[in-house]
Parts: structure tokens; sequence; C-alpha cells
């Protein structure tokens, strides 16, 4: 049996849930992600969309081209701002809701840290790199 998790916007108006383990956990670093987050980084879970359902409330969403030539759809609560996911049409991540870790409800499924790193070419200068993952220039 798969285990469910759980996560939602700030005001909890948009809720979501997802079964099974994501395919992959990252940090990424490109400028879209930095504007995104609000700060220097987004950490973000692929979780396969079959495995993913809006529990709760309708999000809205803003697609954008990509400085690295995808599409972004960034989706997020109407209310308080808080984005919950988002969606690209780069071929690696077709297929894929990337769903933005801090909205979690179960804080305890950040404790596995990431498996990569994303546009480090453009990391921050005063964040390190982090110990024991792939680094990637790109995706």
């Amino acid at each position: 049996m798969s285990s469910t998790t759980t996560g939602s916007c700030l005001c909890n108006a948009c809720t979501y849930a997802y079964t099974g383990t994501p395919a992959l956990r990252a940090t990424c670093h490109c400028i879209s992600c930095r504007k995104i987050s609000g700060g220097s980084n987004t950490v973000n879970y692929a979780v396969p969309e079959i495995n993913f359902e809006l529990t709760g409330g309708s999000p809205k969403s803003f697609s954008k081209d990509h400085e690295y030539g995808m599409v972004l759809t960034v989706f997020f609560c109407p209310d308080c701002g808080s984005t919950l996911w988002k969606e690209a049409t780069a071929e690696q991540l077709k297929g894929f809701k990337l769903v933005q870790a801090g909205t979690l409800t179960e804080s305890e499924k950040l404790d596995d840290g990431v498996d990569a790193e994303f546009y480090t070419s453009t990391r921050v200068p005063w964040l390190a790199a982090l110990s024991g993952v792939g680094q990637r220039t790109e995706f």
C-alpha cells in the first residue's frame, strides 16, 4: 500500500495529496525559481501526475517562457499566493507535478533531503553546494 502525502497553501484554501515516493527531489537555482520562491532557489518534488490529486480549492496558474527554452506553468493559491506546484514542457519533466516541498503538511517528509541540484551555474555565490547530491548545470 502506498503512503499518502498531503500539502496545502499558507491559508489552507488549496490542498493536494499524492501517493508514493517522488521520482526526484531537487533544488533548482534558475532565475525563474528564484522569482517564484522569492529566495535563492526552490525545492521541488517531482511527483508523477497520475499519483497527484488536487483535493481542495481552485488554484490559479501562470505560464511563462523559461529562460532555458521550456514553458513553465506555476499553480498558486488565488487567496494567499502560495505556489503549490509547477509544470514544465521540458521533455524530462513532462508528466510530473513539481510539488513545492515547503507546502507539504508532514514536514518530516523533508528529512530525506534532495537528490540533485539543478542550474548550479546560477546558484548564488553565498550558498554552498549540497554535499553528496548530483550537481547539474541543467536538468
